[in-house]
């Protein structure tokens, strides 16, 4: 093994071997009943529920790039039960009853999305291994117990705190002071899921156009520079690179997130890791990580990197700063010294989008027929599939327990103009770092810097 070869850097992502050839562009104008903005996973699974319930709909998904080139085909992989939102803030403005149903129907997603890629042939090498995070400094414990007692509170006892003993059984961190346990949570492989389910709609009989990209969503019609689609309902699945759209600039926050993939691992290192489970891992810092091994015994680990870039805009090609490169790399051999010269084969990075207050939204608008939904703050891969059948209940106007769920017609406010959009973000993330240096110097509670940073953040 050698760290010195440079890895790949871009090319979208490490889950595509090859970058897939485009679908044809529009053509030209045509008709449709739904048109859908987008190919990711949000796009693409309420194509796929639309047709399932209503065969005889006309569904056209329009895409910029390809299906999977956003967050989708770039994420890091966990299907998991997290809520993208503030469970005690929205309780206080839809009720407890509520997020407690939010979040149960979170939890049951993840079974969904196994259960739909079983039943469509789908093979994105999922395994519900739950959900191991570890703290590694005395704050970071405290955070941690904290989250169990809220998840408890949250109606998912399931959740449970580990000793160090008990975290190591699982993967032998290093530098372990308490570790925490969920189920709800199944390790994919992201690319996979979306190109297979982008591959499932069109057999269902709905029409992608690929190198399609949405200038303008307006009133029963989406443009682009090849043609207008029109149709009575168009839904908005954009994530983040909604701000690329016309009026649309301050809407959701795109926040960058970047990820390293390790070569694969010799069987002796994982020996001495463990990891048998595929459990997804966290950890609780507030420059989080996020980490999973891959299907081929790779180690894949993400985190913030350069977390906004000024005036909302997005990168194309997934390059990361070489200091990103080395952030993450030393995060990874700091938790697992047993990967010291391990090489790192890809990096890339994409952005997620966040709402001003830090919670997702799911809406149709009947009066224009335009729906949207998004805002998932990185916890994208099952509330994506929560989603699209939220969309569907909504289009087809069925009355449900998910079209009755807080996040159904949330409205999060807008982000300020620039350049305070930027100035936030950046001191929000210097914050966070000040916080988990003080905290590594042993800080025994959560430090005062990360606790005005969250006040800060989510603030409606």
């Amino acid at each position: 093994m050698s760290a010195t070869t440079a890895p790949v850097n871009g090319r979208v992502a490490h889950w595509f071997a090859e970058l897939p050839s485009p679908r044809p562009a529009l053509p030209g104008d045509r008709d449709a009943d739904v048109c859908v903005v987008g190919a990711g996973m949000t796009g693409l699974w309420t194509a796929y529920y639309l047709k399932k319930s209503d065969p005889s709909l006309r569904v056209t998904v329009l895409e910029a790039e390809f299906a999977g080139f956003g967050a989708s085909g770039r994420n890091g992989g966990w299907a998991s039960g997290l809520i993208p939102g503030a469970r005690d803030r929205l309780a206080r403005t839809y009720g407890r009853d509520a997020v407690l149903d939010w979040q149960q129907a979170m939890n049951e997603a993840v079974d969904e999305i196994i259960a739909v890629a079983a039943r469509e042939g789908i093979d994105a090498d999922i395994v519900k291994g739950g959900t191991l995070r570890v703290a590694r400094t005395p704050a970071q414990a405290t955070r941690l117990r904290h989250k169990i007692e809220q998840d408890h509170e949250w109606g998912v006892p399931e959740s449970v705190l580990l000793t160090p003993a008990e975290s190591a059984r699982h993967i032998a961190i290093d530098g372990v002071t308490a570790g925490a346990y969920t189920p709800h949570c199944a390790r994919l492989q992201p690319a996979a899921l979306v190109r297979g389910l982008a591959e499932t709609v069109e057999r269902l009989g709905v029409t992608i156009y690929e190198k399609s990209p949405v200038t303008a969503i307006e009133p029963g019609r989406a443009l682009t520079a090849h043609g207008t689609v029109r149709a009575p309902v168009v839904l908005r699945a954009t994530e983040g690179f909604t701000s690329s759209l016309k009026g649309l600039r301050r809407a959701w926050l795109p926040m960058n997130s970047s990820m390293i993939v390790t070569e694969p691992l010799p069987e002796d290192i994982w020996k001495e890791i463990g990891w048998e489970g595929r459990e997804t891992l966290g950890d609780t810092a507030h420059g989080h990580m996020y980490a999973q091994r891959t299907p081929d015994d790779r180690i894949a680990i993400g985190g913030r990197g350069v977390p906004y870039r000024f005036g909302s805009r997005t990168d194309d090609s997934g390059r990361v700063s070489d200091r990103t490169i080395g952030q993450l790399t030393q995060t990874l051999q700091r938790m697992l010294p047993q990967t010291t010269g391990v090489r790192v084969d890809h990096a890339w990075c994409g952005v997620l989008a966040v709402p001003r207050d830090w919670s997702a939204t799911v809406g149709l608008d009947r009066a224009t027929g335009t729906g949207w939904a998004g805002g998932y703050v990185g916890h994208g891969v099952t509330s994506t599939n929560l989603a699209a059948r939220t969309l569907t209940d909504l289009v087809l106007k069925r009355d449900t327990r998910l079209t009755r769920l807080p996040w159904t017609g949330h409205r999060p406010g807008t982000w300020e103009p620039e350049p305070f959009r930027w100035l936030g973000v950046r001191g929000l993330y210097v914050a966070y770092r000040l916080a988990d240096r003080h905290e590594a110097g042993g800080r025994t509670r959560t430090s005062p810097i990360a606790t005005v940073a969250d006040l800060i953040a989510r603030r409606p």
